[in-house]
């Protein structure tokens, strides 16, 4: 099937399946006599395997891994479950992270008076963030600093 064809039926954009072919996370596809690429029920699966691990927010770099696990038949499960353990543990900081974030905002929110003056504790406290890391602990150093103002 054609690039147009083996998108619909993966699920992942003909954009990103040059990508991939690319950043030789798949391997390039076979060509038709005319250069076009072609692909088989084998790369349809493949597709569908990195679009399934990148829906459950896997990086490009560990998706690699996973394939090459994918494809080893002496695999151990226990090393394919590291990687997952440590994507659960990436993706339960990514929450942490965000949950300060939505913390620190609706900080500055709640103390925002919302009238028609120009005074703003939401670009101030924005200000004092771009002036440190953008880490999480910068940030609550930022809401509490606005918290005293008040």
């Amino acid at each position: 099937m054609n690039i147009g064809e083996a998108a619909k039926a993966s699920g992942v954009s003909a954009k990103m399946i040059r990508y991939y072919e690319e950043i030789k996370l798949i391997p390039p596809s076979d060509r038709t006599a005319s250069g076009y690429r072609s692909y088989s029920q084998s790369d349809i699966h493949r597709l569908q395997f990195v679009r399934r691990a990148r829906d459950l927010g896997f990086q490009v770099a560990e998706i690699s891994e996973l394939l090459a696990l994918w494809g080893d038949r002496s695999r151990k499960s226990s090393d394919v479950k590291k990687v997952a353990q440590k994507h659960i543990v990436d993706l339960q900081q990514r929450i942490q992270d965000m949950q300060e974030m939505a913390d620190t905002l609706q900080t500055l929110v709640s103390c925002c008076a919302g009238d028609g003056r120009p005074e703003c504790p939401i670009l101030e406290g924005l200000e004092k963030s771009a002036k440190t890391t953008s880490r999480p602990a910068a940030r609550k150093g930022a809401v509490t600093s606005i918290k005293k103002k008040r």
